[in-house]
Parts: C-alpha cells; structure tokens; sequence
C-alpha cells in the first residue's frame, strides 16, 4: 500500500511508535476467515486495558486504498481477539481533502489517523 519510499514511511512510522512508547511489531500476515495473504503493516500488543490494534498505513488515500484494507479488515477481524480495533495511518502532507476516503474508513470500523493529528491520538493507539 505504499510507494516506493516505503522504508522512510516506516521510518516515520516508528519514529512516532518510539517517541510515545507504543508497542507494536512490523508487517504481521494475518490470515482470516479466507486466506487472502492479508499482511498488515504493524500491530500493537492486547496489554492491560487496551486491545490489540491492527495499523496499516496508506501513503496516497484513495478510494481503492480504502477499500482494500475495508477488505483486510472485514476477512481478519473474525480470527482476531473480539476487542481488537484496526487503523489506518494516513500519510497525508499531500493530500488536499480525504474526507471521503476517511468516511469509508470510519463506516467500517477502521479508524484513521492523519498525520496531521498524530499527536492528538497516541494514548488511543498506545498500547
């Protein structure tokens, strides 16, 4: 789901894990109800009173992107923990308006997180 610069994107991503101590593990395959080869690019632990989170993130919104981790989500959450919740990191510095694609998003469940607002959502993503 993400261009060619992916490794600095991961980069990024981890630096914001780092900085607010959230713990995760990178490029987890979950396989659902039907082995799709869905493979998510990070998770965070099910620790205490937070739930294990599924996070993938996208680099260019779009509605395809958008569907296909709806897709992701919809095959993997019936094999993961029942309070498992799934986001979806935008890389959006380029991106002049995803309300759309972050309103499909949301009809799903899967919650997304700007980069823009990072700093408003580390204790929600925290784990």
């Amino acid at each position: 789901m993400s261009s060619a610069d992916g490794e600095s994107l991961n980069e990024d991503v981890i630096g914001w894990f780092d900085a607010y101590d959230i713990r995760h593990t990178a490029t987890v395959k979950s396989t659902g109800k039907i082995d799709c080869g869905d493979c998510f690019d990070f998770v965070t632990s099910n620790f205490q009173r937070q739930p294990e989170q599924i996070i993938q993130k996208i680099d260019q919104a779009s509605r395809d992107t958008a569907q296909t981790v709806v897709l992701w989500w919809i095959n993997t959450k019936v094999v993961r923990p029942p309070r498992s919740r799934a986001y979806v990191l935008l890389i959006d510095d380029e991106q002049p308006d995803s309300s759309a694609v972050m309103h499909a998003l949301r009809s799903y469940a899967v919650r997304p997180v700007p980069r823009s607002e990072r700093k408003q959502e580390p204790e929600e993503v925290a784990a």
